[in-house]
């Protein structure tokens, strides 16, 4: 055997303990994420909330990301990756017992601090983990390392809706009979306390996996990696020093805010959306895994065209021309066919974070944990579109406001895929 080929057996050998392991830690994170989908049915019905209020869910959740990205990126300079992994889980661990205690309490803001504190245990570990990935072997194949840590997400989050309705949604339907036939309010108020209290023990058994993860990551082989020596290559005419020499990077921030949004749209609004028709939650429960696995054929798709047949910023460009075509799909037409539409925007989304983030810190070198923080505050359009979307749709027709709000963020998508991941650097593709 060639002295090249031993070479690159080391180098994919390398590679493949750590991808296990941000493996890992992205199917955790994907199951915790996705549950937010059926979260926002749950607290509708064990706090009795309007849409308005169940869907500060997402945004508790998202906000996080917002206000505690960059406090991450210091945390990763004293820390180093690894432990900022561990660091993260052991946050989210809190942020669990938290949930899980305030939702048994039925004390609504105690429930939305914890899914604050998951979000932020989860902003310190996508800051770390998204640019440990893309780093970890070439820049212009990162799309393809972030994909199939994309499908260790979303395979946790296609299960998380059908592991949340057995353990907690079970018999839904009848339970709404119960509450609609309760005799009186203090009848009422037992049977919500009593499918609020469903939760703890789920909650409490992921703290303890949360805890017993972080550490196996920290004792864990992961080797550290420096974004300074391992993300440097610099594009011509960037000034030194400075992460506004970069404007890609403020670019694809504003493109991964929009991207969030729409994201969160398809998959944790998509039961409030089907609701809009008259479909009932027992109906609706599953949706966002329906999203989740049309993600995951996304992202398969992506894994087998990505750098080999096309690349990361010419898929991106061509899946928010998908974005656009299926959200025109969601409003001409009516009940399951236009939910369908909606669910198919998941293989449109896919691919987008994958190509976004390693297009948005290439060339940053010693400023990629700031310049990753940044964009992982971009996670915030989780937190805003949705909310917006529960406003507006109380006064306008639901479907335009789906229509309005997802094509202006898949023009800017294609925008940023086909010409602003380039502005600033004048290097060629």
């Amino acid at each position: 055997m060639s002295s090249t080929a031993v070479a690159v057996d080391e180098t994919r050998h390398s590679s493949l303990v750590p991808m296990i392991i941000i493996g890992v830690l992205f199917f955790i994170f994907g199951f915790v994420t996705w549950l937010n989908g059926p979260l926002i049915t749950f607290v509708k019905l064990a706090f009795n909330l309007d849409d308005v209020n169940a869907f500060l869910v997402p945004m508790a959740f998202y906000l996080s990301y917002f206000f505690l990205a960059l406090p991450s990126s210091f945390i990763l300079k004293k820390t180093g990756m690894k432990k900022g992994m561990g660091l993260g889980l052991f946050v989210m661990a809190i942020g669990a017992v938290m949930f899980g205690q305030f939702v048994t309490m039925r004390v609504y803001p105690g429930a939305l601090t914890g899914l604050f504190v998951i979000g932020a245990g989860l902003s310190l570990l996508q800051t770390a983990s998204n640019p440990y990935i893309s780093i970890l072997g070439p820049i212009d194949s990162g799309a393809q390392r972030i994909a199939f840590m994309g499908i260790c997400n979303k395979l946790a989050g296609a299960a998380a809706p059908f592991v949340f309705s057995a353990v907690v949604m079970s018999n839904i339907g009848s339970f709404d009979k119960q509450i609609a036939a309760a005799g009186s309010p203090e009848a009422k108020d037992a049977l919500l306390a009593a499918f609020a209290a469903k939760v703890h023990l789920p909650y409490m058994v992921m703290a303890g996996l949360l805890v017993v993860l972080a550490v196996w990551v920290v004792r864990s082989s992961l080797p550290e990696i420096k974004p300074s020596s391992d993300n440097s290559e610099r594009a011509i005419g960037h000034a030194k020093g400075s992460l506004f020499s970069f404007p890609h990077l403020w670019l694809g921030v504003l493109c991964l805010f929009v991207y969030v949004g729409v994201e969160v749209m398809a998959g944790d609004a998509i039961g409030t959306y089907g609701q809009g028709f008259g479909m009932t939650p027992a109906d609706t429960q599953h949706f966002t895994s329906y999203t989740l696995i049309a993600m995951l054929v996304g992202y398969i798709a992506g894994l087998l065209l990505i750098p080999k047949f096309v690349s990361q910023q010419r898929y991106l460009a061509f899946s928010a021309v998908l974005g656009v075509v299926f959200s025109i799909g969601t409003y001409v037409t009516s009940g399951y066919v236009s939910v369908g539409f909606v669910a198919a925007l998941g293989f449109a989304n896919a691919m987008m974070w994958p190509a976004i983030f390693p297009l948005a810190i290439k060339g940053l070198g010693a400023l990629t944990e700031f310049g990753s923080a940044f964009l992982i505050m971009g996670i915030a359009g989780g937190a805003i579109i949705p909310v917006i979307f529960a406003h507006l749709k109380q006064t306008y027709d639901f479907q335009a406001v789906f229509l309005c709000l997802m094509v202006p963020c898949y023009l800017y998508i294609l925008y940023y895929g086909a010409a602003g991941h380039r502005v600033g650097q004048h290097v060629k593709d």
